[in-house]
């Protein structure tokens, strides 16, 4: 069998009827471990017995077992990635009916190959509730996932409160380099409820230190002409001014999805 060919056995386990592979020498076994190599460890028994059956050559076993320690590491990794972001729902593309948002289908196809923030560029969604803001920025951000990135979700509440928690040792800018490390951070909800002061100097603070350096997507209520409605004037103006500077601007139109779904029925299962 020629390595182009090199058939992806290692994460399969027996089929039915068939012997369960020998376990490892304990000694390799104890190697692995030590190497951190736990995906090819799992896969290798398994893999030994294929390539003794199938008389592979010894770089077609090296490049399985590598390959398979690639993917799970990957796998691995993406996993982190997506529990670290803190997802609200863990809602995707594959639930999202595109032809239903007011979102002009080319910007959603451009949005979606994440061009805009290799870029660093920001995105703002702005319009009224149930019309998909939050719902399209978490299938971008689980598509960021999928592709490499590292996400940050938060709330203006729960800014506020990272704010707070900071202010007593004068740890607020460490905070926020912190969340900075993600390459996109998303801040939802913007303009449900009142916006204290810890808040509004979260905000500022986030989009401050993300200006042309991280791409930062916000969902909201108001346009962000009207933030100076949510916060003082002067902190919603710089906000407003390093947001929009270097953003894609999506405003949301019509009646509230869930709403509609509420009064047809089709927000629950049907009682049997």
């Amino acid at each position: 069998m020629s390595p182009a060919t090199t058939p992806a056995v290692a994460a399969v386990p027996p089929a039915a009827g068939m012997p369960t592979p020998p376990p490892l020498d304990g000694e390799l076994e104890a190697l692995l471990h030590r190497l951190r190599l736990p995906h090819l460890r799992r896969a290798a028994p398994q893999v030994l017995a294929t390539a003794r059956a199938q008389r592979w050559e010894p770089a077609e076993v090296l490049r399985t077992l590598l390959a398979e320690e690639a993917a799970g590491r990957q796998r691995s990794s993406r996993a982190t990635r997506r529990a670290s972001a803190g997802f609200p729902t863990g809602k995707t593309f594959a639930a999202w009916d595109q032809a239903a948002s007011s979102i002009p289908a080319p910007t959603q196809a451009a949005l979606r190959t994440l061009e805009w923030m290799g870029r660093r560029e920001n995105l703002v969604v702005c319009g009224p509730s149930g019309t998909g803001k939050t719902f399209f920025l978490e299938a971008l951000g689980q598509l960021a996932v999928e592709a490499g990135s590292k996400v940050a979700w938060f709330s203006l509440e729960s800014l506020g409160a990272l704010v707070r928690r900071h202010r007593a040792d004068d740890s607020v800018t460490k905070a926020v380099a912190r969340i900075l490390r993600a390459d996109l951070v998303v801040v939802d909800d913007i303009g449900l409820l009142p916006v204290g002061p810890d808040a509004a100097e979260g905000l500022y603070r986030l989009v401050d230190a993300a200006y042309e350096r991280r791409s930062v997507a916000v969902s909201s209520n108001l346009h962000p002409a009207g933030f100076d409605e949510l916060m003082p004037k002067t902190l919603a103006a710089a906000t407003v001014d390093r947001l929009l500077h270097h953003a894609h601007l999506c405003v949301t139109q019509g009646d509230s999805v869930r709403l509609s779904q509420a009064t047809t029925g089709k927000g629950v299962m049907p009682l049997t």
